[in-house]
Formats: structure tokens, C-alpha cells, sequence
């Protein structure tokens, strides 16, 4: 699947990912491919994501909101 993060000045990852793990307003929750279609906010915390070749990375986010739909997780970051 796709992975997007972007904040209002740069592009922070955009990649083929295996997982992502959110901080959501309501508690952390990973995406795996072919996840349903959702939209959430997002709390201060660290995203976690592995990509294709097993590494996991991090990204710090003081919130933001996602969206996940056809494969693509859609990250909009403060």
C-alpha cells in the first residue's frame, strides 16, 4: 500500500509501506493493506511504518487527520 505523510512544509515519507500504526484521537490503530475505508484525527505521538524491505521509521506528529481508501493512507500532519 501507499503511505503519504505530508505536513504544511515538506513531504515526510511517500512510499510503498507493509503497515503504518497511528496515533488516533482514540487510541493507536495500525493499517495493513487492503483496510477499509476511514477517516480519523489524529493525537500527538509517533507513526510507525515498515516498508517493503522490513525497516521500521518513525515520524513525531503534534496531530493531524488521515484518510485510508483504495490502498492509499493519506497523512496530514501538524
Amino acid at each position: 500500500m501507499t503511505l503519504r505523510i505530508i505536513s504544511a512544509t515538506d513531504i515526510v515519507f511517500e512510499g510503498q509501506v507493509e503497515s503504518v500504526t497511528l496515533p488516533g484521537a482514540k487510541g493507536s490503530f495500525t493499517v495493513l493493506p487492503r483496510h477499509a475505508a476511514l477517516v480519523s484525527t489524529l493525537a500527538k505521538g509517533v507513526i510507525t511504518y515498515r516498508t517493503q524491505d522490513s525497516a521500521e521509521h518513525m515520524a513525531e506528529a503534534d496531530g493531524g487527520l488521515v484518510d485510508v481508501a483504495d490502498d492509499v493512507v493519506s497523512v496530514c500532519i501538524y
